[in-house]
């Protein structure tokens, strides 16, 4: 992630960064706030300045949005209605489903229903089919996670293609992708690509992808080491 002014920082970026979901309250940001900046410390070994003044960016940024607004739900029914079991109403989807869309069966109460689901379904978004309304979660891992309308991979790619940066394909849970990363980026181990998280759907605008850069040993030459190869032949002859 560059460095950048607290202005230019999206809430959902900030919250990732941090690592809090969104409504966290000021005792879970502030411990948030501490172990990412511990581990950020250009001081410690490993840490990096630039990513430190974007973890206290993201923190300054979250303090100064207005607290979730309470709910008050009325009181419950002492003969509640019939209604479709919360475990029933749950829909999971794994990170590629919520991403791409897709189609998925299911059984309940002795029925077979479909459902075909569009691409980019957020969390609490909600899926109607024979009047049965599934309330969608998200099932992810680190290597391929959501947070708001942002997604997160972990991309594997060659250490000695990393180092030297450039146009780079990486191994992802969720397929190959291509990023430019710069010196900076390889050195942090993160690279950020705007809109290229979940797509836009209804009111919300695409998310980002965030790459964590994970370096792999491999004795494939990398394509920049070829490249540079064939045009010292080139040059020689």
């Amino acid at each position: 992630m560059s460095l950048r002014p607290a202005t230019s920082l999206t809430l959902s970026a900030a919250r990732a960064l941090l690592g809090v979901a969104p409504g966290a309250g000021e005792r879970e940001l502030r411990a948030a706030y501490r172990e990412s900046a511990k581990r950020a410390h250009p001081d410690r070994p490993g840490g990096d300045a630039a990513l430190f003044r974007d973890v206290l960016a993201a923190y300054r940024l979250l303090q100064d949005q207005p607290p979730p607004r309470e709910i008050h739900f009325p009181p419950a029914c002492t003969t509640p209605a019939a209604e479709v079991p919360v475990s029933q109403a749950t829909l999971e989807l794994d990170v590629a489903t919520a991403v791409n869309g897709g189609a998925m069966d299911l059984a309940i109460d002795g029925r077979r229903l479909r459902l075909k689901l569009p691409a980019g379904l957020r969390v609490d978004d909600k899926v109607r089919v024979d009047g049965v309304t599934f309330a969608v979660r998200h099932k992810g891992a680190r290597e391929a996670l959501i947070r708001g309308d942002d997604l997160w991979l972990t991309g594997k790619v060659d250490k000695r293609v990393l180092a030297e940066g450039g146009r780079v394909e990486l191994d992802t849970a969720l397929g190959p992708r291509l990023a430019w990363i710069s010196t900076k980026a390889a050195s942090r181990g993160l690279v950020r690509l705007p809109g290229q998280g979940l797509p836009a759907r209804g009111p919300h605008a695409a998310g980002d992808l965030f790459l964590r850069l994970e370096a792999v040993a491999s004795s494939a030459e990398s394509a920049a080491r070829s490249l540079l190869k064939r045009f010292a032949a080139a040059w020689a002859a």
